[in-house]
């Protein structure tokens, strides 16, 4: 994910900004960042860093390394340097949705245009946005985020909020948030996200076949199984959600056909739960109260990935073809690369 938390210090000193609270905390939480951050040479050498940590970060080194010299990243200090911020994640992000649409609210900045959510470096911040926001009446959803990129505008530091999962979840984030230094398109969440998702899965495999054990490429490819059909229930029960807002019906009984869906996408999970043999990963997804903000908050990282695969293939798999045409694609009308992406969309079917 990308945070456009960073640019709040051009909004403050450009004017014309009506939430400089938000802002003021946006830019306290990039400084800590800034601030906290140290070379990964200089952590290496420090006795006082666990050998764990250490043994991560000569592993970061070499995934920093792959990612520009074999998927054609942007080669420069981000992920060099080590941060521990004593907490579990970075920022938390709020998604909003109407209580009866799939569509994510949207919050607009300057420069970065219209996000689907709005990131917070305080949880108790974003909780008590998100309570804000459901005054309103509107689905609400704060998710926790172990990394974000600044578009290249600071030196995106790794973290220990993420240092400790496994190599390939590691690789895979990183090459997420390099991604977002690529390519751009300015209030185009979806694009955004979804590109950086399908650079990460590619880069992924490619360093898994350079560099993976056995058991990390097992592991992988049982946990893209898992991903997939977890995709496949929040992209089947968001259609079905749809339909049913598409409907005349009066609130109440939409609202009980609501928590009806939600009830049966909760019951499908069970199945396929048992399908994997137990595998409880997203227990803890499923475990909350299901909305339409919830739905939203997948939905933005997957909606356009079989499109881009589509168009990656098309490139003969050439990461470099398939960047350029990206950021072609990002620099249309939106009108323009949403009927681009919806070509791309219907071949990869």
């Amino acid at each position: 994910m990308r945070l456009v938390a960073a640019l709040g210090l051009a909004c403050l000193t450009a004017g014309g900004c009506s939430t400089l609270g938000y802002y003021a905390q946006a830019i306290s939480g990039q400084m800590e960042l800034i601030h906290k951050a140290r070379p990964i040479p200089d952590v290496l050498a420090d006795p006082a860093t666990s050998a764990e940590v250490k043994r991560k970060l000569e592993r970061v080194v070499q995934i920093r390394n792959y990612a520009s010299q074999a998927l054609g990243l942007p080669n420069n200090e981000s992920y060099r340097r080590y941060a521990d911020l004593q907490r579990p994640y970075v920022v938390w992000n709020v998604f909003a949705a109407p209580e009866f649409s799939i569509e994510p609210r949207q919050w607009c900045f300057p420069f970065a245009g219209c996000v689907g959510y709005k990131g917070y470096f305080a949880q108790a911040d974003a909780e008590r946005f998100a309570a804000e926001v459901r005054t309103a009446g509107l689905d609400v959803y704060i998710g926790g985020v172990p990394a974000y990129s600044t578009l290249g505008w600071f030196k995106d530091p790794v973290l220990n909020t993420f240092i400790r999962y496994p190599d390939a979840e590691i690789a895979r984030l990183i090459f997420h948030e390099l991604a977002h230094q690529v390519a751009y398109a300015k209030g185009d969440t979806t694009f955004n996200e979804s590109f950086a998702v399908t650079v990460e899965e590619e880069g992924v495999q490619r360093w898994l076949a350079a560099y993976g054990t056995p058991e990390q490429k097992s592991a992988f490819e049982q946990a893209q199984v898992h991903r997939q059909a977890f995709m496949e229930i929040v992209a089947r029960y968001r259609v079905r959600l749809a339909e049913l807002y598409r409907e005349p019906l009066p609130a109440e009984t939409m609202r009980a056909r609501k928590v009806q869906a939600f009830a049966q996408m909760r019951a499908d999970y069970l199945v396929l739960k048992q399908s994997w043999g137990g595998f409880s990963g997203y227990d803890w997804w499923f475990d909350q109260p299901l909305n339409n903000a919830q739905l939203a908050s997948v939905a933005i990282y997957t909606q356009l990935v079989s499109a881009f695969q589509a168009l990656l293939r098309s490139r003969g798999g050439d990461l470099p073809g398939f960047y350029a045409e990206v950021k072609r694609l990002a620099a249309l009308p939106q009108s323009e690369r949403d009927a681009a992406m919806k070509e791309l969309s219907a071949a990869a079917r």
